[in-house]
């Protein structure tokens, strides 16, 4: 077995069957996963004046699996495993927002005790279909969620005002929201303002469009008392966090600059009010340098917790 360093204490593997007992206890037991799920023990509960960091990991269910310059960085689902479970070792890391398959994965792995949980909820708007406006909710639903003890549902909401597509993809979220709200549950809301250019869908990251999105987006259900915003960071972010009073996390995307310049963004907008925490998941994931846990450490010290949320 060879091995690709990562840092001196975490490796990725390379041992082709290093996870096959996942497929065994899928094969033989599959209520495995319900078992797993009712006996974790849940995060300890948010709190204001402590930021939360949640890893995202639900990008291969909507095809989305280039990082950077490599177009299929994240399809060996046990490399994403081994990543994974070394950011989740960190204990400043609070939780994991992830798709159906790499929940049920992690869950058997027991790699989600006391952890926040968020389910990926509309997968179906899969990178570059020719309706991928159409955003389906074809991952989990409020019900599963709350089965399987989890703390929210997150729904990509992009929003192309020159598509038909999109008005659906807004009722859709609205119930999804309200059927959340019913549970209990948090609802995080990931806007964008949309447009489709040369046959793919761009998101428009200029200020004013991240503002109009939220303005779109948390008018959305019949309540907002459970809903989240998951928002990237762009230039005049105190503008930005001045467009909703709901907890808002950062998403980290697939920059384009060094790791280094994209931390010191988000170390600038974590400071802002409102600013609960971090969503990331390519970024630390798969770092330029290999290094995940170094990544994820780095990420992690950016966080704010006062005094009276630690007491």
């Amino acid at each position: 077995m060879t091995l690709t360093p990562v840092t001196t204490d975490h490796a990725v593997e390379d041992d082709p069957r290093r996870y096959e007992h996942l497929s065994t206890i899928r094969l033989e037991d599959p209520d495995a996963v319900a078992r797993a799920a009712k006996a974790r023990r849940r995060h300890p509960g948010l709190k204001a004046g402590r930021q939360n960091f949640i890893v995202a990991a639900d990008h291969p269910a909507r095809g989305a699996l280039a990082v950077g310059s490599d177009p299929v960085a994240m399809a060996d689902r046990r490399q994403l495993l081994d990543r994974l479970q070394i950011a989740l070792a960190n204990p400043a890391v609070d939780g994991i927002l992830a798709s159906p398959d790499i929940m049920d994965d992690l869950l058997l792995l027991g790699a989600l005790e006391g952890k926040l949980v968020f389910g990926s909820m509309n997968r179906g708007g899969l990178a570059g279909l020719v309706n991928e406006f159409d955003d389906r909710f074809t991952g989990h639903t409020a019900a599963a969620l709350e089965a399987l003890g989890a703390d929210g549902g997150k729904m990509l909401t992009r929003i192309c005002l020159g598509d038909p597509d999109t008005v659906a993809t807004l009722e859709a979220t609205a119930k999804a929201i309200d059927s959340l709200a019913e549970r209990k549950l948090i609802a995080m809301v990931e806007p964008f303002l949309s447009v489709r250019e040369n046959g793919r869908v761009r998101n428009d990251l200029s200020t004013n469009a991240v503002i109009k999105s939220i303005g779109i987006a948390e008018g959305l259900g019949s309540t907002s008392a459970y809903t989240w915003m998951k928002l990237p960071v762009v230039a005049e972010m105190e503008r930005v966090m001045a467009a909703t009073t709901m907890p808002t996390v950062l998403l980290g995307g697939d920059p384009d600059g060094t790791q280094d310049e994209v931390f010191a963004t988000w170390g600038a907008a974590l400071s802002l009010p409102g600013v609960q925490g971090l969503t990331v998941g390519r970024t630390l994931l798969y770092p330029a340098d290999g290094d995940v846990a170094g990544a994820v450490a780095a990420a992690a010290s950016l966080l704010h917790h006062t005094t009276e949320a630690s007491e």
